[in-house]
This record gives structure tokens, C-alpha cells and sequence, in this order.
């Protein structure tokens, strides 16, 4: 890996977590980074909004840091249930996950509003982790690399540089299912992703790029190792600092 990409491992916890079990699993995650002298990657841990402000209190002086799973692309207004980028900021947040395949499945949520989310996140200053992925019946269909570089031209945002976009693949099929695609499908794709953003931005070589999808203790190591693998998304398996923590060592 170019030493200009430092590898990020981002936990995105989705629907779980309660605050005091919460609050213990962020304090222990801490704790084990916090023995790093020097850290060699960035440790994000994606809470549900109700959680960040706790959660980014505990963390402070530690290696770990903490970001929104998602954002309405307006500043604030009429929109019941939503949480701005600016809500998130004063949480604590510094990274907002957009696009993530179950907002783009379950909310219908298109590759405009992607953009328009992950647009809302640079206002604010904070770090936009563009998330893009195929279903399996595109993969089945040969379609794999064609919907890639749909939803990363379409879905990244005007001004996106090294320093505030992540983007991260995640094949649909792939999350929670405990399948994973080859380490070649992963090379493939990855490069696939950073020749589009070559033609898309002058930093492109400098893009981090994470792969996520059924990510675990015991392939986090393999999947690293892929060239333009620049870190991890990483669900279920960071639930908990005991799980999380072997995919952090990876690159810590």
C-alpha cells in the first residue's frame, strides 16, 4: 500500500447497541489502541445516532474516533426522523457513512442522493465513506464492474479529494452472509474503482478504498493484503472490541 493511504478500519454498527453495554465496548476498544505508541491506521466506529455524543466523550485521547451511519442532505427543516450533518458534527462525529447498501435497498435511496448526502458531509468538514456494491444477481449477470463505476461516478461528490471521501466496496451479497468474494474478485474490483476515480479526480491514487462485507478476525489479513485494499467496513465483527480488535491489529 502507497504510504501517502493510511488504512482505515471503520465498525459500522447499524441497528444495535444499547448505551451502557456501549459504552464498555468503546471504552475497551480505546483501551487496546491506546497501547499503540503510534498507530499505523485510523480506528472509526460507526454508532447509531443515539450513541455518538457518549461514545465520542469516551473516546477522546484515544487512537478511536467516531462517525454518522448516514444524513439528510439539508442542513435542517421539516424532515421528521432525519439527522443532519451538522447534528452529527456536534455529536462528536468526524466520518458519515452514504450510501450503504441497505439505505440504498431498504430507503430506495439513489445514487443522487447519495451524492447529495455525501456533498452535505464536505459542507460540514467532516469525512464522506461512499459505499457502492452489486447485488448477486448483477454479479451472476456479468454486470459486477459496469455497476461499480455507475454508482462511483454517479454517487461521488462535486469536491471530493483524498482528504475527505473514503469510498468502500461492499458486495451485496456479501454482508452478513459470512460469504466473501475471491481475493481476485476484491482485486478486481478495487482496481476497477481506482481507475474510475483516476478519470474523476486529480488525488486518485491517494483515495482510500475499503473492502466490507462478512470481514472477521480470521480473513481480515488475507483481504489487507490485496493491492488497493486500503482498509476495512466492517459490520457484525465489530459489535464488540474482542472481535473487532483482530482486524485493527491487522493494521494498527
Amino acid at each position: 500500500m502507497p504510504e501517502t493511504r493510511r488504512p482505515l478500519i471503520a465498525g459500522n454498527w447499524k441497528m444495535n447497541g444499547l448505551a451502557d453495554e456501549s459504552l464498555l465496548q468503546i471504552k475497551d476498544l480505546a483501551a487496546r489502541a491506546s497501547k499503540i505508541s503510534a498507530p499505523a491506521c485510523d480506528v472509526l466506529i460507526c454508532p447509531p445516532a443515539t450513541l455518538l455524543r457518549d461514545l465520542a466523550k469516551a473516546a477522546v485521547g484515544s487512537p478511536v474516533t467516531v462517525g454518522g451511519q448516514d444524513c439528510h442532505a439539508n442542513g435542517k427543516g421539516a424532515h421528521t426522523g432525519d439527522i443532519s450533518v451538522a447534528m452529527l458534527k456536534d455529536s462528536g462525529a468526524h466520518y458519515c457513512i452514504v450510501g450503504h447498501s441497505e439505505r440504498r435497498a431498504d430507503h430506495g435511496e439513489t445514487n443522487e442522493d447519495v451524492k447529495s448526502k455525501a456533498e452535505a458531509v464536505l459542507r460540514e468538514g467532516l469525512i464522506a465513506i461512499v459505499c457502492v456494491g452489486e447485488t448477486l444477481a448483477e454479479r451472476e449477470a456479468g454486470t459486477t464492474l459496469s455497476v461499480i463505476s455507475d454508482q462511483v461516478k454517479n454517487s461521488l461528490p462535486l469536491g471530493a479529494t483524498a482528504v475527505n471521501t473514503v469510498i468502500a466496496y461492499e458486495p451485496v451479497w456479501a454482508i452478513g452472509t459470512g460469504k466473501t468474494p475471491t481475493v481476485l474478485d476484491v482485486q478486481t474490483v478495487h482496481a476497477h474503482i481506482r481507475s474510475d476515480l483516476t478519470g474523476l479526480m486529480n488525488d486518485a491514487n491517494r483515495v482510500r478504498i475499503l473492502y466490507g462485507g462478512s470481514v472477521k478476525g480470521s480473513n481480515a489479513a488475507e483481504l489487507m493484503a490485496v493491492e488497493n485494499v486500503d482498509g476495512a467496513l466492517v459490520g457484525g465483527a465489530s459489535l464488540t472490541a474482542e472481535d473487532f480488535w483482530p482486524i485493527v491489529n491487522v493494521c494498527i
